[in-house]
C-alpha cells in the first residue's frame, strides 16, 4: 500500500508544498546535493535513455487506448467504491483505494486492482476515467518504472523508481522534472523544489 500511495503522490500533486533549499545530512545513499553537475547529468540521461526509447511512440492513439481500456474507462462499482472511500476504507479482498480531497470533496480517486498491480485507474468524482498508470513487469521488484497515461491516450509523464526512497521523475516530452528522495523533491542543479507529506 506504501508503494502505491509513493506513486499517487509522486503523479497528482495533492498535498505537495513549495519547499525552501536544504541540504540532507547523515549517512543516506542518495548524493544529489554534493554531485558535480555533470554526474547529476548523466544520472538523468541514463534513466531518461530507460524511460525514452529513441523512436518509440510515447502516446497511444485515441481510439487504441479507448479500446484497451474499455472496461476501465468507467468505474462500474462506481457508486459503491464512492461510499467505501468516503467512509475511509482504503482496501477490500479485490483492490486498494487512494482518495484526493479538496476542501473536503473528493475530486480524484484511485484504484488497483490485487489481480493486475501493474495498472492504476484514476477517476474524477463522478467515476470517470481520468488517467492510468502503467507500472513494468517487474514491479514490486526495483528498479521498476511507471508511466502515466491521460485518458485519451496522451503520455502524462513518467517516473523511474530506483528504491522506495529514490525517483527520478520526467514530463510527458522526456524532459527531466525532478529527483524526489524520500519527502524532498530536488531539480536538476540540486535545488529543493518541492516537499510531499505523504511519503
Amino acid at each position: 500500500m506504501k508503494k502505491f500511495l509513493i506513486i499517487l503522490g509522486i503523479l497528482l500533486i495533492g498535498n505537495i508544498t513549495l519547499a525552501e533549499q536544504a541540504v540532507l545530512s547523515g549517512g543516506v545513499e542518495f548524493d544529489w546535493v554534493n554531485m558535480s553537475q555533470i554526474q547529476r547529468d548523466e544520472q538523468i540521461g541514463t534513466y531518461q535513455k530507460i524511460l525514452f526509447v529513441e523512436n518509440e511512440e510515447t502516446d497511444y492513439a485515441r481510439k487504441a487506448f479507448r479500446t484497451k481500456y474499455a472496461d476501465f474507462l468507467k468505474d462500474k462499482n462506481f457508486k459503491m467504491n464512492y461510499v467505501l472511500m468516503k467512509n475511509n476504507v482504503t482496501e477490500t479482498e479485490d483492490a486498494e483505494f487512494c482518495t484526493f480531497y479538496h476542501k473536503n470533496l473528493l475530486y480524484m480517486y484511485a484504484i488497483k486492482y490485487k489481480n493486475n498491480p501493474e495498472r492504476i485507474y484514476y477517476y474524477n468524482g463522478l467515476g470517470t476515467m481520468r488517467y492510468v498508470d502503467e507500472i513494468s513487469e517487474n514491479y514490486p521488484n526495483y528498479p521498476y518504472f511507471s508511466k502515466q497515461y491521460r485518458s485519451n491516450g496522451r503520455l502524462a509523464g513518467a517516473i523511474y523508481f530506483v528504491s522506495k526512497d529514490l525517483q527520478y521523475v520526467y514530463k510527458p516530452d522526456g524532459t527531466f522534472k525532478g529527483v524526489w528522495y524520500k519527502d524532498k523533491m530536488f531539480d536538476q542543479s540540486a535545488k529543493l523544489i518541492l516537499t510531499r507529506t505523504n511519503w
